[in-house]
């Protein structure tokens, strides 16, 4: 029996263990003409579900019997293509130096990783079946029988719990992009307000004339409203698609921003994200139209009319 069964069995008795993949982990720098970039190649067993590798799109990319898979950013650092051979020096053991094809690539939003078949990372690393750990699907009711088994093996160096990552991860979301997230809409609520009222008044201020004239000539105050709100009203709308567009280019130019060796934002726009936005500006030209709306109101018709131009 070689190491791999070997080991995914061992690891597969411990208590609320349901299911066991194992991993080879191998540090390496790739060399691609002048260009060179030091990361890990892991390596997977065919057909494995705790490990799947997928494209942008989730779709599983299938794990080559031989050739490299690289995560899309490394792919880009070293210029090389599907077909292109990669020079590979292997940076432990006797660090054998090998050229190994690219057979695809993989979107991965942190770090910079590649994949090979783990039969195929044990023939370049000329080894026997080794294993550098492995991923487990456990019973949660047994996660701390199984924490205090793990401890107690002198082979294992560290244990990690997916719950555990994520809401490590939450919270470091909460702290920073959500955080910053609520404050830039309580900004942008404003700025909207403000805008939107600025215009209205300026409007109320240059055309109060007229409008005091309408009201002594028998126009109700909804119609002279509906005049001057609708015009407000009107350019607001207009003005939506063309924040639109500004919008999705500045997401554009963040988003190159943001695209680095240790992590990437990609550019994804949802049906909730113009209409967070379009709801914030409708509220604010409502909340300003109502407060322009009292104004004319109350505006005083005679000394209005007794005013000079």
């Amino acid at each position: 029996m070689s190491r791999h069964r070997r080991a995914r069995h061992e690891v597969g008795r411990l208590p609320g263990v349901l299911y066991a993949e194992v991993f080879r982990s191998v540090p390496v720098r790739f060399r691609n003409g002048h260009r060179f970039k030091r990361a890990e190649i892991t390596g997977i067993a065919h057909g494995t579900r705790l490990r799947r590798l997928v494209d942008a799109q989730g779709r599983a990319v299938a794990l080559p019997v031989d050739g490299l898979i690289l995560s899309r950013k490394l792919a880009e650092l070293l210029a090389v293509n599907p077909g292109d051979s990669i020079r590979v020096e292997v940076l432990e053991g006797a660090r054998p130096v090998r050229h190994i094809t690219v057979s695809g690539f993989v979107d991965e939003m942190i770090g910079l990783s590649a994949y090979m078949d783990i039969h195929a990372l044990n023939r370049v690393m000329r080894e026997d079946a080794s294993v550098s750990g492995a991923y487990l699907a456990i019973d949660s009711q047994h996660e701390s029988s199984l924490y205090s088994a793990l401890k107690r093996l002198p082979g294992v160096a560290g244990v990690a719990f997916r719950e555990a990552l994520l809401e490590s991860f939450g919270e470091i979301l909460d702290r920073s992009i959500v955080t910053a997230t609520v404050i830039n809409i309580v900004f942008a609520t404003i700025i909207a307000f403000g805008v939107v009222y600025n215009g209205a008044r300026i409007a109320l201020s240059e055309r109060g004339n007229e409008l005091a004239s309408l009201r002594v000539l028998g126009f109700t105050r909804r119609e002279v409203s509906a005049i001057l709100l609708g015009e407000q009203a009107t350019l607001t709308l207009a003005a939506i698609p063309l924040g639109f567009a500004f919008g999705i280019v500045l997401s554009w130019l963040l988003s190159l921003q943001l695209d680095t060796e240790f992590y990437r934002m990609p550019l994804l726009f949802t049906s909730a994200t113009f209409g967070l936005s379009l709801t914030v500006v409708v509220a604010a030209a409502a909340a300003s139209g109502v407060l322009v709306a009292r104004r004319l109101n109350n505006l005083d018709l005679i000394a209005v009319l007794k005013t000079r131009e």
